[in-house]
Formats: C-alpha cells, structure tokens, sequence
C-alpha cells in the first residue's frame, strides 16, 4: 500500500537574496520592487524592464521580460517562484523564465536591506580541468 503523504506537494522552501549564487536555479523569495527601468534589447521585439529587487538581506537586478514588465511596478511586493541567476557580463542577475511565475503579493512591511547589491560582485569563470 503506498503511503498517501509522500505523494503531497514538498512546501517550496524560501531563499533570502544574500544567499543566491551563480547558476542557482528553482529558487522561490519574496522581494520588493524598489526601482524599474526600461531597457531596449538589441534586435528583439521584447519589452524588457531591469528592476532593483530585494529584502531585509540585500538587493539584486531581476530582469522582467514581456508580461513580467507590467508586475514589476515600483513599490509592489513579489513572489518570485522559480526563478533561477542569470549571468551578465560577470554579475548576476535575477530572472524568472516560462518555468517559473510572478505574484504580487500584498505589501508587506519588508525592510529593504540596499548596501548589499549582489549585482555589484563580479564573478569570474574559472575552468576546472581534473
């Protein structure tokens, strides 16, 4: 007889913002939208916006692509599900793709910790031969 409770849905775990590294993927926060700017993209028919998200642990770049743009409003309060650390030119940025989904949430009182942007470190690639 197989045993119902493993079948439930794990509960998505919660990350803060000053614990994502590079490559993370399949990661869930809440973060508040503190700046958004539009960006063009070279040759693309996309509407892109680079927003300055974060939490009471530090801020990060999230880059909103098409219908992610229009959730992305200074001030709101977002879940981000799914998300995963995008690298450009050595920084990471924050973004959540077809997998992944966006949810306003209501406007908590987060604390935005912002002398701690992880978009600011660079990161460098480093090949390991064994």
């Amino acid at each position: 007889m197989a045993d119902s409770s493993k079948s439930e849905l794990a509960k998505p775990s919660f990350k803060k913002v000053s614990e994502l590294r590079p490559l993370d993927n399949g990661v869930n926060l809440t973060v508040k939208v503190l700046d958004a700017k539009a960006v063009v993209p070279r040759g693309r028919q996309m509407r892109t916006t680079e927003c300055l998200v974060g939490d009471e642990t530090g801020i990060i770049v999230f880059v909103a692509r098409n219908d992610q743009v229009d959730l992305m409003k200074e001030g709101n309060t977002v879940t981000l599900r799914n998300a995963k650390i995008e690298m450009f030119k050595g920084s990471m940025r924050l973004a959540v793709d077809k997998w992944g989904r966006i949810e306003v949430s209501e406007p908590g009182d987060l604390t935005v910790k912002e002398d701690n942007n992880l978009s600011l470190i660079e990161f460098e690639m480093v090949n390991v031969v064994e």
